[in-house]
This record gives structure tokens, sequence and C-alpha cells, in this order.
């Protein structure tokens, strides 16, 4: 069995292969140092451009099975990606401590006011408990945390935020119940949840279907003292009514990972804007994330190769 394996794991990955298989290594730009055109199995770099996929659809006529380490698959689901028989597994899980950790680090720095006391770190000044209305720190004990999108993402943000006692509410296509949530509801309902959360986040998938979904109306639906994070994909807002909202005051903040352009363009007003925390993407980051990854694509191959069912299937239908 062949294999095309990204250049930029051989380190780590090499030594953990089976000894029976037969590797093409690829670097970012589609380039082999063999021949790939009997291979099997496709496990792509995190940084997948459209030009090095369709050089290894074209190059490998046989692919049966792509792995991505990626949970988003938007970029891969291309008309030329479509037109194959290829059974395609995203890396669903893998982000899921990192990135609801990173939440929860974006819920305590605004309630908290980090920013503010790092400025007073900064200036050597110490406020004193009669300076309070200058320090309005809260609480997040019986807030109400609103997570479009109850994935595995979703689901190990939302076991977190309630051990700090916030009430979760979730999103996703089947609203059965789940652990560590107040409430589910449909995919299209989570609307009518806005006007009481207190946090939003963004954890579903870019789809035909979620594209500009979060628009003006939802927006202004929320609490002028609502605050709302992003770490889905960028073009799950709209960037224009999110702008319109901070500068307005509709809502009383942002934490956003995503945008809809990346990296972010330096004259975008997002960095300058006192009420947006920006991070570069880089809320699923972990010394981990490698290890898992790999972990995740040698489970799959020994299924492979054994024909057991793949994790991680992804429906291209739905995008996900």
């Amino acid at each position: 069995m062949k294999l095309i394996l990204p250049t930029e794991f051989f380190a780590v990955l090499s030594p953990q292969l089976p000894a029976d298989v037969d590797v093409v290594w690829a670097d970012a730009d589609g380039n082999f140092n063999g021949s790939p055109i009997d291979a099997e199995v496709y496990f792509n770099w995190y940084y997948l451009k459209s030009s090095t996929l369709h050089n290894v659809l074209a190059a490998a006529p046989n692919l049966r099975w792509q792995q991505t380490p990626s949970a988003g698959v938007n970029h891969i689901l291309t008309p030329v990606f479509l037109e194959r028989e290829i059974t395609l597994t995203n890396a669903a899980g893998v982000f899921a401590v990192p990135i609801a950790e990173f939440v929860m680090a974006y819920i305590l720095s605004y309630v908290k006011l980090f920013p503010t006391l790092y400025t007073l770190q900064a200036d050597r000044q110490w406020l004193r408990s009669a300076d309070e209305p200058k320090l309005p720190i809260g609480e997040i004990e019986n807030a109400s945390l609103l997570i479009i999108g109850a994935g595995s993402i979703g689901q190990a943000i939302a076991q977190r935020a309630s051990a700090f006692g916030m009430r979760v509410w979730g999103s996703r296509r089947h609203p059965d119940p789940l652990p560590y949530f107040e409430k589910i509801v449909g995919a299209e309902e989570w609307r009518s949840l806005l006007p009481d959360a207190d946090y939003v986040v963004i954890a579903a998938p870019l789809t035909p279907e979620t594209q500009g979904m979060f628009d003006e109306k939802a927006l202004r639906a929320m609490r002028s003292t609502a605050y709302l994070i992003n770490i889905a994909r960028g073009a799950i807002v709209d960037e224009a009514a999110l702008l319109r909202a901070l500068h307005e005051d509709w809502i009383a903040g942002a934490a956003l990972d995503t945008f809809c352009t990346e990296p972010l363009p330096p004259n975008s007003p997002f960095w300058s804007l006192s009420n947006v925390f920006v991070t570069p993407h880089c809320s699923g980051r972990s010394d981990r994330e490698v290890q898992r990854t790999i972990d995740l694509f040698l489970d799959n191959l020994q299924r492979y190769r054994i024909g057991q069912p793949l994790r991680n299937i992804v429906n291209k239908a739905l995008g996900y």
C-alpha cells in the first residue's frame, strides 16, 4: 500500500509507520520524492493550498482516502475534489481541548479585566477598593453562554463553562440532550436565545448554510452587554455588520480568532478597536496537537488496512 504523506511530518511520523507501507513524501506545493501514481492514501499538511490539492489529485488517480489535520474542510470540498470518489476524514476532536481552554481564557480575560490590569501594572498604578468604579471586575457564575455548534469543540467548551457555574445553551442539527448543556435547540433556533445570552460562541463549521449566518439581525438581537467569541471561521460572520455593532456598541465586545481574510490585513479596523481581542487563528494550537493529529491518522490507517470504519468521515453534502 502506498501513502502520500506531508514532508513536514517526516521526523515525527516516519518512525511510527507500519514497516510494510510504501511512502511518497509531498511538500507544501505538491512536489513528490517519488511516484504517487498508485497511492491510495493522502495525509495532507495543515496549510493545504488548493493548488497543492489539485496537484496531488492529478498525480494520484487511485486515491481512495484523504485524511486532513484540520477540522474544517470547506477548503477541500472543491469541485475538482468532489468529482472523485475519495473518502475524506477530518481532525474533529483533535482541537477540542485547546480551543475550549482558549474560549474560557477569552471569557475570563474579559470579565476579570486582564487587559486593564496589565496596563495598570505597566503604569505601576495601584487602584484601591475605593476606586472600584474604575475597575468593574465581574463574575461568570450563573452567566448564560450560548454555543452555536455543539459538536466536539462546543461540547468541550460546555464542560469547562459548566464547571465555572455558567448556564450553557447550545444549538446543533439534531437537538438531542447533551451533558453539560442546560438546553439544546435546533440549528435554526439559536437566534431565539440571543436576547438572553451573556456570551455567544460561534463553533459551527463553515458550510454554504452557515456562511454569513451571523448577520446584522443576529447582532442586533444580542444584549448591549453581551460578548461575542468566534473560534470557527470568519466567513460565518457578516464582518461589515460586526464592525458596525462594535463601533456603535450594539454589543459590549468580541474575541475574534478567525477572519474572512487571513492573515488579517494591517489596515483592518479590527486591530484598533478597543473592545476587540484579536488573536491570529491560534486557539487550536497546542504542544500536544501534532501527536494527537498523528495518533488519529495512524488509528485510521490501521482501520483502513483491515477494513474497519474510519473515524471522522466527512459528510460531503453537509460539509462537515
